[in-house]
């Protein structure tokens, strides 16, 4: 589509006080589902994530990997594994999940956005500690599935103090040497809160929140941190979607200004969220 000069100079202007608004501040992005396996989307994401990064937003990209890690599982002969939508995690997997999502994922995103002009640089909990864990805590034995116990957030502050963007896998450090693999949600809501994001960006499959699960036309915009328990209740958040809030939940109350939920379907759905009124997804405050 084609625009005038105008036109593009109106949308700049109209852009500035959203810039002006988030310039200087912390903005992690969870990246994956659709948007992590579409190319035309994949590219969308990096352009969206090197503007934002251009116009003076802090913003850190933490990944996950799932369909990578089962191709290399299907590879090596492996069959995938889940237990309530984790995937369990034996010794031999644990090095997989290591490999694809710290070496394969992690870096293939780096290049990406280094293909769009951006800079970036590839970590993982395992760098200078960034995040430690233990193993998950459950009735079913998950293997090396970890819950995070600390975050040192000074590998990331170092990237984007020099200008860089972080690009984070979610594997963990145990006490004793081990390594766990970290739901990237949870990792993505525990680095925004340890960070003091202005917000928490979940990019997921769905328009957000909605009233009814059928109809995507249902919505909710704004939840607040409160009404969580009664729409549980009412079986509006069920499924798939309660993990998702609560990482949401978790973030706000752990200093995080506003998580939301959006639809990474869309193209460009970071930039409708963070620059119009409007936004886009379920905003939690």
């Amino acid at each position: 589509m084609q625009i005038s000069n105008s036109d593009r100079a109106k949308v700049l202007v109209q852009a500035l006080p959203y810039i002006q608004t988030h310039a200087g501040k912390t903005i992690v992005v969870k990246y994956g589902g659709s948007a992590m396996l579409d190319e035309a989307l994949k590219d969308a994401v990096m352009c969206d994530i090197v503007l934002m990064r251009l116009v003076g937003i802090r913003v850190v990209l933490v990944h996950g990997g799932g369909k990578e890690i089962n191709e290399m599982l299907n590879k090596v002969g492996k069959e995938s594994h889940f237990v309530d939508g984790l995937r369990y995690t034996d010794r031999e997997t644990i090095d997989i999940v290591q490999m694809v999502l710290a070496g394969k994922v992690n870096k293939d995103l780096v290049q990406l956005l280094e293909r769009h002009n951006g800079r970036a640089v590839g970590l993982c909990g395992l760098d200078d500690a960034m995040l430690t864990a233990k193993k998950l805590s459950s009735s079913v034995d998950l293997g090396y599935v970890g819950e995070i116990t600390k975050v040192n957030p000074a590998p990331i502050n170092n990237a984007t103090d020099n200008g860089y963007i972080p690009v984070v896998a979610t594997i963990a450090g145990g006490e004793n040497g081990e390594v766990y693999n970290i739901n990237a949600d949870i990792a993505a809501s525990r680095i925004a809160a340890e960070l003091k994001a202005e917000k928490l960006i979940l990019m997921t499959d769905v328009r957000g929140l909605l009233r009814d699960k059928d109809d995507e036309e249902s919505l909710i915009p704004v939840v607040n941190v409160s009404e969580v328990p009664k729409l549980q209740n009412e079986g509006i958040i069920s499924g798939g979607m309660i993990p998702k809030v609560s990482c949401c939940v978790d973030a706000v109350r752990r200093g995080v200004k506003r998580a939301h939920i959006i639809d990474g379907r869309i193209p460009h759905s970071i930039l409708i969220e963070l620059f119009s009124d409007e936004g886009i997804g379920t905003m939690f405050c």
